[in-house]
């Protein structure tokens, strides 16, 4: 293995990878201590990159079996487990982890830079983790025993005049499979025990509350999980990678950079079925996910 150089780029997220180049195989002593790095730092940012499609797909195979793009997007043509995301095909201006609406999301994501605008364009990755720790006693409590219902069919709360026939295809067809999954609000992270609140954007409704009620509690949580402390906020330049554990984060593409043209790859991995701190797992509701992701062991 060679001397792998982490340096920290915020007390409570993120840290910056030198001395390993992932456009080669690795080995099981480097994959193991990018593990370790992921586990303490949540993302990793590796400069200077030299990949293509298959490359990033290869580096991300380390870590586990790949899912497919996503479960209702299209792929990079030719590339099946390669998500574009693009500005041209939508801007993922919400806060979210990746794809929490089926059953077992992906453990980890992939993103490289294609396209960087010359101005704005960040992507802000938080600590779910950093969030949970926060949280005053009495909601904690709280938040351990409840569980929410991910959607990928939801009210976006766009005015209709927002909405053009471009934006209106792309929401039919993010949408053209509905999804409905339940999950612990409290996710016990698999590999460290840590706890983290396990929400976001794709999660509409606490079990047994109704919509506003849930609004109300979700929010309360959220805030703590984007608190500027537990937030990086990256800004991209070329060739760069960034690894982020899907599990115990969220992220939001800011979109601050006008109609210049933004684009990533995106490369997931599989991941397991999510559970609380009780170890009960979550359980669908409505959608099969299977052409998506294996469930990973």
């Amino acid at each position: 293995m060679t001397d792998i150089d982490i340096r920290k780029v915020t007390a409570n997220i993120g840290a910056q990878v030198r001395g390993v180049d992932i456009s080669k195989p690795l080995d099981e002593e480097t994959v193991a201590a990018l593990r370790e790095a992921l586990n303490a730092h949540k993302a990793l940012v590796f400069d200077d990159v030299r990949l293509d499609d298959e490359g990033q797909q290869d580096f991300a195979r380390h870590f586990g079996e790949l899912t497919t793009a996503h479960p209702t997007v299209p792929a990079v043509e030719g590339a099946p487990n390669v998500l574009p995301v693009d500005s041209e095909r939508g801007r993922a201006n919400h806060w979210h982890t990746d794809v929490t609406f089926v059953l077992n999301p992906p453990q980890a994501s992939t993103l490289r830079s294609i396209t960087v605008p010359p101005y704005g364009g960040e992507t802000l990755i938080a600590s779910s983790a950093g969030a949970y720790r926060d949280l005053p006693e009495p909601l904690r409590r709280l938040a351990d025993t409840l569980w929410a219902e991910h959607t990928n069919d939801y009210d976006y709360a766009v005015p209709d005049e927002a909405v053009d026939e471009e934006k209106a295809a792309q929401r039919a067809q993010f949408t053209s499979i509905k999804y409905r999954t339940a999950h612990p609000v409290v996710r016990v992270h698999p590999l460290t025990g840590e706890r983290g609140l396990f929400i976001g954007g794709f999660a509409q409704r606490i079990v047994g509350l109704s919509v506003p009620e849930s609004r109300t509690i979700l929010d309360l949580l959220q805030a703590y999980v984007t608190r500027p402390e537990n937030v990086l906020r990256w800004r991209w330049s070329p060739d760069q990678l960034v690894l982020f554990d899907n599990r115990i984060t969220q992220h939001y593409a800011v979109d601050n950079y006008d109609d210049l043209p933004r684009r990533l790859h995106r490369v997931t991995v599989a991941g397991e079925i999510p559970a609380g701190i009780d170890g009960k797992e979550s359980y669908s509701v409505e959608g099969d996910a299977t052409h998506y992701t294996p469930v990973a062991g």
